[in-house]
């Protein structure tokens, strides 16, 4: 937790020290959010996985506070509900998939999760600001609040498989969540095209790298680590609700 206050406090210095040199700005935006998030959880001991697939969707807010030589500065907000968790890789010791004696359906298991999401970002955009093209970054803190989980699984518990499992693994398709609250870094790359009066349309790239746990992890605990990693494509439409008077601001 020190380590994410220290990451907040030096990445948004930049945005509350204003400059000798820049143009300033107090241009505020809100709209909505919709995407696709691939997620795992990268467990200690290690479970073999695939990507599980989950939406996610919220609201945007952006306050843009000024711009230095060709660099657009921004803070953007959002608060989302995602849908995340893992989908395990249940395979032989050939790595095939497995059965149950005289079933034709591959044993599988899958945990989804859903989450309220807050990321909060500091924005770097190059490009037009009111009518046309800009390329942007941004990075920042993440924090999630756990809400539900569910399990999709054909797993029954007494009875093996054809043979046995590639991993021996398995406390976790038990154990329900046991730390609500995810904390962790995001950070992405993306496109915005403005038109005058209509609005400002972005697609992006983002990674969050979480660095909370869903179990335990002490001495005491099963697992050691037990943290997030999730892919998400997003597309982000920004209504102006406050523009600096600017003819200049292109």
């Amino acid at each position: 937790m020190r380590r994410l206050l220290l990451f907040y406090l030096f990445a948004f210095i930049p945005f509350f020290v204003r400059a000798q040199v820049g143009e300033y700005r107090t241009d505020f935006a809100v709209g909505v959010n919709g995407g696709y998030i691939l997620s795992n959880v990268s467990f200690t001991p290690d479970v073999p996985q695939n990507m599980q697939g989950g939406m996610t969707a919220g609201v945007t807010f952006r306050y843009t506070c000024e711009r230095y030589f060709k660099s657009i500065c921004s803070i953007v907000a959002e608060v989302n509900i995602a849908q995340v968790g893992w989908k395990e890789k249940i395979q032989g010791l050939e790595n095939q998939p497995l059965y149950y004696e005289g079933d034709d359906v591959a044993l599988h298991y899958e945990r989804k999760m859903t989450y309220l999401q807050i990321p909060l970002f500091a924005r770097l955009g190059w490009g037009r600001e009111r009518k046309g093209l800009q390329g942007f970054f941004q990075v920042g803190p993440q924090m999630g609040i756990f809400l539900s989980e569910s399990t999709n699984t054909n797993l029954i518990p007494g009875i093996q498989p054809t043979e046995p499992r590639s991993s021996n693994i398995v406390a976790q398709e038990t154990m329900p969540v046991e730390k609500k609250f995810d904390y962790g870094i995001a950070g992405g790359a993306g496109i915005e095209f403005s038109v005058p009066k209509v609005g400002h349309f972005m697609l992006e790239g983002r990674y969050y790298y979480g660095l909370g746990n869903i179990y335990g992890n002490s001495k005491s605990d099963y697992f050691g680590k037990s943290n997030f990693g999730q892919i998400v494509i997003k597309a982000t439409y920004l209504f102006d609700i406050i523009k600096t008077k600017n003819d200049k601001i292109k």
